[in-house]
């Protein structure tokens, strides 16, 4: 059976140094980038840069959002950094923005990634916020983020075989 990991956590808990350890004896792992590029963006590059330096070199990347086929393919172990930021692209390529009402093509999304997740034969550690735990957002469409960011972390969570809690640069099971 593999081993499929989620790590939630707020901002700048410690998530990603998390994962990047738990997967630290692999010598060949997949980062698997959510992010994109933001051409332009200075603190941006700053924080790719930071992740860069902190990976063996023998660790493969591969910068997108289509995430099934990687978890339906054969091959080395997977750290997806991270699924907020899938979330946040995967609502802009179906332009839910300008549309609250196409919340439903995230959901089909969130219900392709998860089935992939559950069926992978892969070794994978993803990172995902918890963006919950917070004030009620003001605006539908923050809202409309924040309901379907709980949705995609509790289907990932329960899909998942280890979840993990970082806060402060610790983690701690969750059980």
């Amino acid at each position: 059976m593999p081993d499929r990991t989620l790590i939630l956590g707020g901002a700048r808990s410690g998530k990603s140094v998390a994962a990047e350890r738990l997967l630290s004896a692999e010598p060949d792992v997949l980062y698997v980038a959510t992010g994109g590029n933001d051409s332009g963006d200075a603190e941006w590059a700053d924080r790719v840069a930071k992740h860069q330096a902190r990976r063996p070199a023998s660790w493969g990347l591969a910068e997108t959002i289509d995430l099934v086929p990687l978890l339906e393919s054969p091959g080395p172990p997977l750290l997806i950094d991270c699924l907020t930021l899938w979330l946040s692209r995967t609502m802009d390529t179906v332009d839910v923005w300008s549309d609250l009402d196409r919340a439903g093509l995230v959901e089909q999304a969130i219900a392709g990634l998860a089935d992939a997740w559950s069926a992978t034969a892969r070794r994978v550690v993803a990172v995902s916020n918890d963006v919950g735990s917070g004030i009620v957002p003001a605006d539908p469409g923050t809202r409309l983020f924040r309901d379907l960011m709980g949705r995609l972390n509790t289907t990932i969570s329960l899909a998942s075989d280890q979840v993990l809690w970082t806060m402060a640069g610790r983690t701690l099971p969750l059980t």
